[in-house]
């Protein structure tokens, strides 16, 4: 018999473990702190070691979180998080590669890495903070601000149209689209867990609040006293039915959703978070308050060929083509030419 041997249990961590040890400093009340911890108590779940991982993010107030983790992290510039990121991802595949952001900071300056980055199936998991201002240069309006909305970058109101950053995900090819928020914890938390697993582009759009420019800006539907009348929880394979005493649902009518009855005759739609065309996730991203309650949870997952996979294939059969790259046999080949 040939003998077994147990392998030894992968070491327990702990949210502690992922925390850098300097002081978080957000404004008291942000709802960035949540955010930290439930993406720390998620880590520590895993049972990969810190160094495991690494975290990139761009300029904002978000972007204060690789400090706080004991994670590699890289605090970059202004809108180019996920291009930082792709180049850690591709340098250093066995890194899970996390990226942190914020409306502006990814919408904005950013908004051309975050399609591409998507349509590619990077395999990052991207955290995009939305409290649809610009907090960290002092409340100018951002991508995500609503029409109307009053601010120093606009005393008249905003008049642009606001960025649906679901629609945009979903749009570029994110293999993982979701939503969550900062005042639920347990699931923000899941949310996370979900994401973590998932290979490919997994994109969340976390609801936060700003205390101090815009303040309760989600409070309206997401709020303690209000959230079961106004959010509607996406749970794959089950119908989508809301309400204090679940007495509405989402009955599909052709291509968009309306909000009737959940009487025994009404067809209320079952979620299917694997539609191979996103066209079902996208109607659902496009519901919004008050006309509709607002979708939690998780929007598509499919899976495809993560970025990272198909270049190391391409370098593999490169290499066995060719051989071991020599970098002195190139600089020195015969193929040069003179610059007079």
């Amino acid at each position: 018999m040939t003998p077994t041997t147990t392998p030894a249990p992968a070491k327990a961590f702990t949210p502690q473990d992922f925390h850098s040890g300097l002081i978080v400093r957000w404004c008291p009340g942000c709802g960035d702190y949540a955010i930290l911890a439930a993406v720390q108590k998620v880590l520590s779940e895993r049972g990969k070691a810190p160094h495991e991982y690494a975290f990139v993010s761009g300029i904002g107030c978000s972007s204060r979180f690789p400090l706080y983790m004991s994670t590699y992290g890289f605090h970059s510039i202004h809108g180019r998080a996920l291009a930082v990121a792709t180049g850690v991802k591709a340098a250093a595949p066995s890194q899970e590669v996390w990226v942190i952001t914020g409306d502006g900071d990814c919408l904005s300056i950013g908004g051309n890495h975050f399609i591409h980055a998507l349509r590619r199936n990077q395999d990052l998991k991207i955290i995009l903070f939305n409290n649809e201002i610009y907090g960290l240069t002092k409340g100018q309006y951002s991508p995500t601000s609503r029409k109307g909305l009053v601010n120093k970058s606009a005393p008249y109101g905003v008049i642009d149209e606001p960025a649906n950053p679901l629609r945009l995900a979903l749009a570029a090819g994110a293999t993982f689209v979701a939503r969550t928020a900062d005042n639920d914890m347990a699931h923000m938390t899941e949310v996370f867990r979900r994401a973590a697993a998932h290979k490919g582009s997994a994109f969340i759009e976390v609801l936060q609040n700003c205390v101090i420019f815009n303040d309760k800006v989600f409070e309206e539907y997401y709020g303690v006293k209000t959230r079961k009348d106004t959010l509607i929880y996406l749970h794959d394979g089950q119908p989508l039915l809301y309400g204090k005493t679940v007495e509405r649902g989402l009955r599909l009518d052709g291509f968009s959703f309306s909000s009737v009855e959940a009487s025994g005759e009404a067809k209320i739609h079952v979620h299917d978070e694997h539609e191979s065309t996103g066209a079902l996730a996208n109607a659902l991203a496009g519901l919004t308050h008050p006309d509709y309650p607002v979708p939690l949870g998780v929007f598509r997952q499919v899976e495809r060929p993560a970025y990272h996979e198909l270049m190391y294939e391409q370098v593999d059969a490169a290499r066995k083509a060719y051989g071991e790259p020599d970098l002195a046999k190139l600089l020195k080949g015969p193929k040069t030419w003179t610059v007079s």
